[in-house]
């Protein structure tokens, strides 16, 4: 099933509004099965995205929109919709944001660790380079609303 398809059953089954439009389908980092499965127990309620990787013309997530979770092999996982969008700089994530991350132990050290490991990579690929004293972050919070049982 196509995320979009997968979207067109939520709002069939009335867990989302008839007009509701999809911001956007996607994995979680490179263990999106891990992660996915994070979200739909509701112990991943947040996520972070480097503001200076998106491209010119993809659009910056936003507050009450709705995004279909996938894993691994691009199928459709869950529907979420983001309860707040936040810009700041990396440095000043805070434990709370890494809490609701919901990886690792929890805690903003581990946090750091992976995520500079992983924006590290993702801005080599796009040619940049990661400065973590100048990144500014997208911090979205979540919650699934599509399945609801998980």
């Amino acid at each position: 099933m196509t995320p979009l398809e997968y979207f067109e059953q939520a709002k069939t089954s009335h867990a989302i509004p008839s007009d509701a439009q999809l911001q956007a389908s996607y994995q979680y980092g490179v263990e999106a099965d891990k992660l996915a499965h994070l979200v739909l127990t509701g112990t991943k309620t947040a996520t972070t995205s480097a503001l200076d990787l998106y491209e010119s013309d993809e659009p910056l997530p936003i507050k009450n929109a709705y995004d279909v979770i996938l894993d691994g092999n691009d199928d459709p996982v869950c529907i979420i919709m983001n309860d707040d969008v936040k810009i700041c700089n990396y440095l000043d994530v805070s434990e709370e944001h890494a809490y609701q991350e919901g990886e690792g132990d929890r805690t903003l050290n581990y946090w750091r660790k992976a995520h500079q490991d992983f924006f590290v990579k993702e801005y080599q690929e796009m040619g940049q380079l990661f400065k973590p004293e100048a990144a500014k972050m997208i911090l979205e919070t979540f919650h699934v609303v599509y399945p609801l049982n998980g």
